[in-house]
């Protein structure tokens, strides 16, 4: 009896270790691809926040013809006006305009230069609410790089998770190949036993039974294998149709875990925590914003103005200063304490998800830490297991070929082998799971890797 082999994919092979499976991701996977992409677009929110204490140069002018009663003018007239604003809220503007009228023969020309500046003196006035904007947009930045390392973790976890299955579905139909093997070896000495007069012959049922079992075991690991090739296929973006020939062994050792230096590390690189820190120094940024927009709105005006003007008569010049104090009382505006009152239950808020966080950053630091170590030790017990069953078998089959034992015997003893190297198998995977979930939680999975943010 014989297998028919397994359906094979239709397009090229890739040999596959580990960590040819993260870098293939870190190149093609979307969801890293569309992470970067958004980084376009928050590194640019970035320079214009940054913009903002930089000159502006804007132009404006018109051009217009009139005709009435048979008789036509011209008019142009253009204004350059460069405004900026100073990290202490003074505002500057200076204006030139420029105008030229053509009424029928006659010409007339002006031109001036006019500067103003405004300098808030309560509301609006200080480098800490000017600068408001531009430090919310740096903490900003700050949380989306963390966001980016986030997912970038988050898909590189997902991918040695995957391979890791992967890696599983091969070896069950591997353990399946060899129980199959075992089982038609079973039969021939059973066929043997029974030629010789040492066996009934109704016991081959038994063993005929058997091996139809574990051929169908063989084509149902077989095709757990495909599924499992195309979810890796998923993850790394690549064609469906290629095959995967997976060149990683699935070793382990143990590793020494102390949990409250895992909690220091978790604390001090995990995204989540950091930009929550982050977000509770952005919300109170955005606190003193608005407890300053309650203020009066007091501001020190000036300026100064030159002109000239070229007309049919004669020319005249224009020039002057002035200076003073300009206010603004806002009475009965509940908006402005509304502002306040929201900026400062926000702060609070974000106090408590950073307090719940911390929280649940350490439930789960101790959970993976435990887990980690339980999985160790189930690893030691399932290899230890494994052991004797093979020693077991291997003694029930020299039992059997001098008639000491039975084919019931042999073949409860193959499926406790089975078992044994299907519970090894689950508990290697498990114990490497677990060290890399650990390492999602520390917030160190990029260093393990050896990987950075290209950003």
């Amino acid at each position: 009896m014989t297998l028919a082999p397994p359906a094979t994919p239709d397009g090229p092979t890739i040999a596959l270790t580990l960590p040819d499976a993260v870098t293939l991701a870190l190149r093609d996977n979307r969801t890293i691809k569309s992470a970067y992409l958004q980084r376009i677009s928050q590194k640019f929110d970035l320079r214009v926040a940054e913009d903002k204490f930089s000159p502006r140069l804007t132009v404006s002018g018109t051009a217009i013809a009139r005709r009435a009663n048979g008789l036509g003018s011209r008019s142009a007239d253009i204004t350059p006006i460069i405004d900026m604003t100073t990290p202490l809220g003074t505002q500057i503007v200076l204006a030139a305009p420029t105008s030229h009228v053509r009424d029928g023969g006659a010409s007339t020309f002006s031109s001036a230069l006019n500067l103003a500046v405004i300098q808030p003196l309560l509301r609006d006035g200080g480098i800490e609410v000017n600068t408001a904007s531009v430090r919310i947009a740096r903490i900003d930045e700050q949380i989306n790089r963390l966001q980016l390392k986030l997912t970038v973790s988050r898909t590189v976890s997902e991918v040695i998770l995957t391979y890791r299955e992967f890696l599983r579905a091969r070896e069950q139909l591997r353990i399946a190949r060899e129980s199959f093997k075992r089982s038609r070896d079973l039969l021939d000495v059973s066929r043997s036993l029974i030629r010789a007069g040492r066996m009934a012959e109704v016991e081959l049922v038994q063993n005929e039974a058997d091996v139809a079992a574990q051929e169908y075991a063989v084509e149902e690991a077989a095709n757990q294998l495909d599924g499992a090739r195309l979810a890796l296929l998923g993850v790394l973006a690549v064609s469906a149709s290629t095959d995967i020939s997976a060149m990683d062994t699935l070793e382990s050792r143990a590793m020494r875990i102390d949990v409250e230096k895992a909690l220091v590390i978790a604390f001090d690189n995990q995204p989540e925590h950091l930009a929550q820190l982050l977000a509770i120094e952005r919300s109170k940024i955005t606190l003193a914003v608005a407890r300053n927009q309650r203020q009066w709105d007091l501001a020190a005006i000036g300026g100064a103005n030159l002109g000239r003007t070229r007309a049919p008569l004669g020319r005249a010049r224009d020039s002057g200063v002035y200076g003073g104090l300009q206010l603004v009382v806002p009475l009965g505006d509940l908006s402005l304490e509304q502002a306040e009152v929201g900026a400062n239950v926000a702060w609070r808020e974000a106090e408590l998800r950073l307090e719940a966080l911390r929280q649940r950053i350490e439930k789960e630091v101790r959970d993976a830490v435990r887990n980690a170590q339980t999985r160790w030790r189930q690893l030691e017990l399932a290899r230890r297991s494994r052991d004797l069953a093979r020693r077991k078998i291997d003694v029930e089959n020299q039992k059997l070929k001098v008639g000491r034992s039975s084919n019931f015997q042999v073949l409860s003893f193959e499926a406790d082998l089975r078992n044994a190297e299907n519970a090894l198998l689950s508990a290697v995977i498990a114990y490497l799971n677990a060290l890399t979930i650990l390492d999602q939680q520390l917030g160190t999975t990029l260093d393990t890797w050896q990987i950075s943010i290209n950003d």
